[in-house]
């Protein structure tokens, strides 16, 4: 495995593996989690909860493309009204969301994965765009915001069929074991390497989870269909999870936020057990 240059922040990371016992992951794929930083819960969500998810989202959607409408070239960042549409912070503005996420499922994944109490960190929905024009670059999800602990768990919900053909996800094995690696930001995101060698494409069916870690490297190419591509990203972090704040080129953090929000970054309910 070729060596990648750290994160600045990045200075005494170690990976822990998973030992059990397990609640909802097999021992193969908490295996392969620690191995390659990713596995696939297939079939995980049925049909009507599918739907269901569509439906609330779609509104929230269609916020977003307006928003990015009226933006120059009608895009911001990552997202354009011809690359890719993200709506953030969902929980707190739907409840069958919030229920999807404050579910049996994920505090069941959370319990095999991270241990200890739980909090939902983050939520969005990822629409890649019919006839795409960018790619999403290869980036960990912890060099866009720096959280301690570093490892923290995604969890990629296809809403329908992710392929090769549409832009699912990609991933690079092995790399999560060396932590949060450096980033430089680009008009279309944040970008830790270019075509690495390696790449694994992901392709799954709606209804099953890319589950992998923060640290894991991944990327979406080019939707080369007539089709939406949807999916719903979820992501937990243990509880008293920190975000640094400063830049990282210019020294060390100058500031921290406990990731407890109210609002969205809930703890599961007593009812899962104890995490």
């Amino acid at each position: 495995m070729p060596t990648f240059v750290p994160h600045p922040w990045n200075t005494d990371f170690n990976w822990d593996d998973h030992v059990g016992p397990f609640r909802r992951v097999t021992q193969e794929q908490a295996a392969a989690f620690d191995r390659d930083g990713f596995f696939v819960l297939e079939n995980a969500v049925d049909a009507e909860t599918l739907a269901r998810l569509e439906t609330e989202i779609e509104p929230f959607d269609l916020e977003v493309l307006e928003f990015l409408a009226a933006r120059p070239n009608g895009r911001f960042s990552i997202a354009g009204v011809d690359t890719v549409s993200i709506a953030i912070h969902l929980v707190a503005r739907s409840e069958a969301l919030r229920d999807f996420c404050d579910s049996q499922l994920f505090a069941d994944l959370c319990h095999d994965l991270i241990g200890g109490e739980s909090r939902l960190y983050w939520d969005q929905a990822v629409y890649k765009r019919a006839n795409g024009a960018e790619s999403v670059l290869w980036h960990q999800d912890n060099g866009y915001t720096y959280v301690e602990p570093q490892a923290y768990l995604t969890c990629w919900v296809a809403l329908n069929d992710a392929t090769d053909q549409n832009g699912c996800i990609q991933v690079l094995p092995g790399v999560h074991r060396q932590g949060t690696l450096a980033h430089h930001n680009t008009p279309l995101g944040f970008e830790c390497f270019i075509d690495p060698e390696g790449p694994v494409s992901v392709p799954v069916k709606a209804g099953s989870i890319v589950v992998l870690s923060s640290l894991t490297p991944h990327a979406t190419g080019l939707n080369y269909t007539d089709q939406l591509r949807k999916a719903y990203i979820v992501q937990f972090a243990p509880d008293g999870a920190i975000a640094l704040r400063g830049d990282p080129d210019n020294g060390p953090a100058v500031g921290s936020e406990l990731q407890n929000n109210p609002d969205r970054q809930f703890l599961f309910s007593a009812r899962f057990g104890p995490l």
